[in-house]
């Protein structure tokens, strides 16, 4: 007794795999440019902060006016 079988792919399972990994994707960007869009929104605070601060505070905390950008975001460039 023989069997005999006939498999015919369709491709389906590759195009929703393709479909999942564009929305998989997708989401981890928007979710990165959040997390971004955070981060820059509390430094973007923190240097509103430091300029709300006077000439003597800032000279307490060893911070010149003109330094403030540098001293907020020196982690992200160097000068």
């Amino acid at each position: 007794m023989a069997y005999h079988s006939t498999h015919i792919d369709s491709g389906f399972g590759r195009t929703l795999h393709g479909i999942y990994s564009a929305v998989r994707g997708f989401l981890s960007s928007v979710g990165t440019a959040m997390i971004v869009s955070s981060s820059y929104t509390a430094r973007v605070n923190k240097v509103q902060a430091l300029q709300a601060k006077s000439d003597e505070e800032l000279a307490a905390m060893n911070i010149k006016r003109d330094d403030i950008v540098h001293h907020v975001f020196h982690d992200l460039y160097y000068i």
